[in-house]
């Protein structure tokens, strides 16, 4: 079975550090074999607020194929004001009611600038992907200083952080392989016993 994974970055600005620490993620995603990674940049899109018409209705139609068309899904957003980014939460509101989230397990990347890391956010995130029915797993990350983390290319300074960021990928891998992955083959199994 393929595995694909939809990555979300919470973040707009240009060289922001969220999309740093995401492209760790993104790397470790791709070194597993049978991983098809797909990486989605908010700036791109142009979401509508709640309750107005898209400007691209094509573009927000494919942007909730992609997610349900995911077998897990990472999201990684940075800590503003104790919360998530206002991207991030657009995004998780324009997935659709029900969300295409449901069901999907999530794992949960957060950074901040503060001493205490991304620990809000991260909850708060957890709490939004449950609620539309999504199983964000129990291990988010949380990176503190994110700003003394990486330099101005992008590269990770200390080689411990960048094991906890992979960590990300790492544990939503290891959940599908050994959660997802056997459910969809028994159910097919299941199926095959039923036509047959």
């Amino acid at each position: 079975m393929s595995i694909r994974i939809v990555t979300i970055c919470g973040s707009v600005r240009p060289g922001n550090y969220t999309a740093m620490a995401l492209e760790l993620a993104i790397d470790e995603l791709r070194k597993t074999p049978g991983v098809e990674v797909i990486p989605i940049r908010l700036e791109t899109l142009d979401l509508p607020l709640p309750g107005l018409a898209p400007k691209n209705a094509a573009a927000l139609e494919q942007f909730q194929q992609t997610v349900a068309s995911a077998t897990g899904v990472l999201l990684a957003s940075p800590e503003y004001h104790g919360g998530i980014s206002s991207p991030m939460k657009l995004a998780i509101d324009n997935l659709g009611f029900p969300s295409v989230l449901g069901d999907k397990p999530v794992a949960i990347l957060g950074v901040a600038a503060g001493v205490i890391g991304a620990i809000k956010s991260t909850e708060q995130l957890r709490a939004i992907c449950a609620h539309v029915g999504a199983m964000p797993l129990p291990l988010a990350v949380s990176i503190a200083r994110i700003q003394q983390q990486f330099d101005t290319e992008g590269n990770c300074l200390d080689a411990a952080t960048e094991k906890y960021i992979r960590r990300s990928a790492s544990n939503l891998i290891d959940y599908i392989n050994h959660a997802v992955c056997p459910k969809i083959s028994l159910e097919a199994i299941l199926r095959e016993m039923e036509e047959g």
